[in-house]
């Protein structure tokens, strides 16, 4: 299987603004040269992005209903900190932009994590992995 893969995460919001705003808030950056009215390419790096779509934009994509996120789970949404505290400081700034904080921390040992839905219910964590454990999880 190829290593060169790029990921693109299709995420339906309310409020596209709104939505850039709160990750702008995490850090996030944006490439400018995909995003409109209708649609924002957030960074998370070089190798993968999340799509900030509106609704109507998001429906062009799929047949589907857009999943009610105050009722279900579209999926969740991992992404790993190089640090345990970078965690604490990402979910702190995600409350601080209007997030909910979903369950307490989680502390394994060799692996950390919380969880928040966004401004839309999209259910995140960021999480932190003792690099010793995380090197047996390559295939």
């Amino acid at each position: 299987m190829s290593t060169t893969r790029k990921m693109f995460l299709n995420l339906a919001v309310s409020d596209l603004e709104r939505s850039m705003a709160f990750f702008s808030a995490l850090g996030f950056t944006f490439n400018r040269q995909f995003c409109d009215e209708n649609a924002a390419c957030m960074i998370i790096n070089d190798d993968a992005m999340v799509m900030l779509l509106t609704e109507p934009m998001f429906q062009r994509f799929t047949t589907r209903s857009i999943c009610d996120t105050r009722t279900h789970a579209e999926g969740l949404f991992a992404l790993s900190c190089e640090r345990r505290e970078a965690v604490d400081e990402l979910i702190t700034r995600a409350l601080a932009a209007g997030a909910t904080e979903l369950g307490a921390p989680q502390d394994h040992g060799f692996m950390y994590y919380r969880s928040f839905s966004d401004l839309d219910g999209h259910h995140w964590e960021f999480l932190w992995m003792d690099p010793a454990h995380a090197d047996g999880c390559a295939a």
